[in-house]
């Protein structure tokens, strides 16, 4: 598991708690995706069931540790949805509380790590309720969340609630360039593309990802004079279709905030050109409307089953292609 450098100040933070004797056994992490709060939860887990800690770290060398490294510690329980299931159901969650109240095996602490715990159902979320407001003795919950307010309220008020912010852009620069020399301009970009989210922007810095990304930002940039929406069919219509689609969505939102002199707040900084292209081809209420029909079409095939994607894209281009004026 990778570590970050502002992961430091909220870790020091969670233990000094439990070294105080003031550490919550169920800890809940807000925060968005590739801010590394799973690398938080891991270390924090790994400091509860290590048999010698040094100070603020586990020691890295006891038996605990050592099973944990080899990711096999029978008193760590991983709760996540099955592969090709995007929900978490109440057998899962069933299974591992029956285990949490059995001796541990290691004859330490029990963590239950849940990465997501929006992906638990209502009946899974209630199953959990009692042992999390009654656990047994040395067991611990690591929850993580995108979206609190999809939570049984219930739940979050057994939980000691860590706001993990994304970090100072500066900060996430200079840790960028540690670990991908390059463009500043597409460093901020990749940033401000992530909402300032480090890890996922580095992800998009791939090379293969921001060849994608480019090559859609290219077809746009042709499109656009000629009005050939079309072609940008097989630019979108991929298994990443969520990307590619959230990578539209905000050359128009750009197009938008630069048409009400919002500059400072632009994220695509490498592709100025085509922010003002689009921005100069209609009117605020029509990029507005073209906006929200991204995103709900995003939406749509992020939430519903069997869905054709082709067809979808298609349609969304179609209806797209009606609300601009034809080509001079």
């Amino acid at each position: 598991m990778n570590w970050y450098p502002w992961l430091s100040a909220p870790y020091r933070q969670l233990v000094g708690q439990h070294q105080a004797g003031r550490g919550h056994h169920a800890l809940l992490v807000h925060a968005i995706a590739g801010c590394g709060d799973d690398s938080l939860m891991y270390a924090l887990g790994r400091w509860l069931m290590c048999q010698r800690p040094n100070g603020d770290k586990s020691c890295g060398e006891c038996h605990s540790c050592r099973l944990m490294l080899a990711g096999n510690h029978p008193d760590w329980y991983h709760l996540q949805p099955e592969k090709g299931k995007s929900s978490l159901g109440i057998e899962p969650v069933r299974q591992i509380i029956e285990q949490l109240y059995a001796h541990a095996q290691q004859g330490g602490a029990k963590v239950v790590l849940l990465p997501l715990a929006e992906t638990l159902t209502e009946a899974a979320a209630n199953a959990l309720l009692k042992t999390l407001e009654e656990p047994p003795e040395k067991t611990y919950f690591l929850l993580g969340t995108r979206e609190p307010a999809n939570l049984l309220a219930t739940l979050r008020s057994r939980c000691f609630y860590l706001h993990l912010p994304v970090p100072d852009e500066a900060l996430s620069l200079r840790w960028l360039h540690t670990q991908q020399p390059g463009d500043e301009t597409a460093m901020r970009t990749a940033l401000r593309l992530n909402g300032g989210a480090p890890v996922a922007a580095l992800a998009l810095l791939e090379p293969t990802i921001w060849k994608q990304r480019l090559q859609l930002c290219q077809g746009l940039q042709q499109a656009i004079p000629q009005r050939q929406w079309m072609q940008l069919l097989p630019l979108l219509n991929h298994e990443n279709v969520d990307h590619r689609l959230t990578w539209l969505c905000a050359l128009l939102l750009d197009a938008i905030k630069l048409q009400q002199g919002v500059t400072t707040a632009l994220m695509n900084l490498d592709q100025q050109p085509l922010v003002h292209q689009l921005a100069s081809t209609q009117a605020t209420l029509v990029l507005q409307q073209q906006l929200e029909q991204w995103i709900f079409c995003r939406h749509q095939l992020l939430t519903t089953v069997g869905l054709n994607r082709e067809l979808m894209l298609t349609r969304q281009l179609c209806l797209w292609s009606e609300s601009f004026p034809p080509a001079v």
